[in-house]
């Protein structure tokens, strides 16, 4: 019952089968360890957890600390493209919608002075929870937009941020008119 051939099949089909699993385990890691390669196991230089994606806002290596120092916001929000935000609105789509609807992320239809952490059905962060009292004003939006974990430390938005404050105020122009 048990011959040499038998005996062979059986061997490889668990070699085959312990080959496709370490495969998968490799493919898994390559695509899913937080910190980008897969080789540090999600881990920064000092041990901290790394993003494991970041959206892209087009501003590497721009530094928007010096040039928030001169900008008037009240001229740039005046001078607001909603043509031109709506352009930049299409990096907030993965999370955003603007059709009364929420996605990831809490619908933006009729943002600009709404209230904070408002939205029906959305389980907002205690950071964003406890700014309740405070509307979305195009100013604080401003802000924001920069830099959303800066605005509201602990907020779950895992957007980077939009360094340009024309950007901003377009993008500020845009929700204002939806």
């Amino acid at each position: 019952m048990f011959d040499t051939m038998t005996m062979t099949k059986a061997v490889a089909g668990v070699c085959g089968a312990l080959l496709v699993f370490l495969l998968g385990n490799w493919v898994a890691t390559e695509l899913y360890a937080m910190g980008g390669g897969g080789h540090g196991g999600g881990h920064g230089e000092e041990g901290e957890l790394t993003q494991a994606y970041s959206i892209d806002t087009g501003a590497a290596g721009e530094s928007a600390g010096g040039e928030e120092a001169t900008v008037d916001v009240a001229a740039l929000l005046a001078a607001g493209d909603a043509a031109a935000g709506e352009k930049v609105f299409g990096k907030c789509k993965a999370c955003h919608k603007m059709d009364g609807t929420n996605g990831t992320g809490p619908h933006l239809d009729g943002v600009v002075n709404r209230a904070k952490a408002s939205v029906e059905g959305f389980s907002y962060s205690e950071a964003l929870k406890a700014m309740a009292a405070d509307a979305w004003t195009p100013e604080n939006l401003f802000a924001f937009l920069e830099s959303p974990k800066g605005y509201a430390p602990g907020t779950k938005m895992a957007f980077a941020g939009l360094p340009k404050p024309e950007d901003r105020a377009n993008l500020i122009a845009y929700l204002a008119a939806h």
